[in-house]
């Protein structure tokens, strides 16, 4: 069955494009438009669509105000379109705040002429997020949540909210039995995570959930745009008690810290003992998708730290994080991947699964407290 769409932008030549990309995918149907956010609540509405691409600034009802209200009303998974400067990061970020699942960057070049490879990944997100609306959006999540508000559902101006609390009006469920598990007794030197669509929600309610004491240092990479990174690393800083900033070239891995990879460029870790300090880099090398790499940063900390590594691969599209992975697994790292009901799309955690190399499947509100059981900080 094809995935219907509802495209809403208020440039008539976006809307045509996006439609035109969209619809050369069979499993794709547009099937309609909205020139406004007002427009765009009424026809989430009639129309029921399975996905909505949103433009952030439009008349009449802006783009942010739309996804609230649509997410109120007749709960959707909407992909929104923004412009790569920091206004734009930061109302995007705003969006997923408003229950928005992912976001690309408006770029008219891209649009205007067949990039191959920007029609692909606007086609594959739109699949990615309307297959799971039959299994996320319809159906109660099996995930817990905190019986009282924690920073991650607070209604803190500047906050991303979790995905659960738009899409699910069940009861919460009973705690999974990973969040019972005792600690393993084993010593970390850091904690890399590695994430892409749904990875903003997720990033914020793993890490706000940490204490100021947090007793290491931990990686980041989130494929976002460079313009992006400044603004949401910023974001967390500010909603965190740990510390969070984006990463810089020399930075020293300080415990209690947590090292955004910048977008467009790779993170890797130099040095040894005490003195261990983050290598930040352009990559020009055509055989990486991503800049940044989940693989990349994983493959350098274990060279760096060998076994002590606890590694969580989150919600994205693709593999990326599984090759990095298995090179920390064969030294010894601890893997964990987010469980399929409460990922975005399955990808990245299911690859390093299907691999054999992750050692618990956690449900993503759990992820919290297994990193502070396991570490010793709770």
């Amino acid at each position: 069955m094809a995935v219907k769409v509802l495209v809403v932008d208020d440039s008539s030549f976006f809307r045509r494009r996006v439609s035109e990309i969209l619809e050369q995918d069979s499993d794709i149907q547009v099937i309609g438009f909205a020139v406004n956010g007002r427009e765009a609540v009424d026809k989430a509405r009639e129309l029921k669509p399975d996905v909505i691409t949103m433009d952030v600034e439009m008349p009449v009802l802006d783009g942010i105000s739309a996804v609230k209200e649509i997410m109120a009303a007749t709960p959707t998974p909407i992909l929104m379109f923004s412009s790569l400067t920091r206004d734009g990061a930061t109302a995007t970020l705003d969006a997923l705040d408003a229950g928005a699942l992912d976001f690309l960057p408006k770029k008219f070049e891209d649009i205007a002429r067949n990039n191959e490879e920007a029609i692909a990944l606007l086609q594959n997100k739109v699949k990615e997020i309307g297959r799971r609306r039959i299994s996320r959006f319809t159906r109660p999540l099996t995930s817990p949540r905190p019986a009282s508000p924690t920073p991650a559902t607070s209604t803190r101006t500047g906050g991303i909210v979790q995905p659960d609390r738009s899409f699910s009006r069940s009861t919460p469920a009973a705690p999974s039995p990973s969040s019972n598990v005792r600690a393993s007794g084993k010593q970390y030197q850091v904690v890399a995570i590695g994430t892409s669509t749904g990875g903003p929600v997720a990033l914020q309610t793993i890490l706000t959930q940490l204490p100021a004491n947090f007793p290491h240092p931990i990686l980041l990479i989130q494929h976002m745009p460079a313009a992006f990174t400044p603004a949401f690393a910023a974001r967390l800083n500010g909603l965190c008690k740990i510390n969070v900033k984006e990463a810089q070239q020399g930075d020293r891995l300080m415990p209690g810290t947590a090292y955004l990879a910048p977008g467009g460029q790779q993170m890797l870790i130099e040095g040894r003992g005490s003195a261990r300090t983050l290598r930040v880099f352009e990559d020009d090398s055509p055989r990486i998708t991503y800049k940044p790499s989940v693989d990349v940063t994983f493959a350098s900390a274990a060279k760096a730290f060998g076994g002590d590594v606890l590694a969580v691969v989150l919600t994205g599209m693709g593999a990326d994080g599984r090759d990095g992975a298995r090179m920390l697994k064969q030294v010894g790292a601890t893997i964990w991947a987010q469980d399929e009901k409460t990922s975005v799309v399955y990808g990245m955690p299911q690859a390093v699964v299907n691999a054999g190399l992750a050692s618990e499947n956690l449900a993503l509100n759990d992820v919290a407290t297994r990193l502070i059981r396991e570490t010793g900080c709770g």
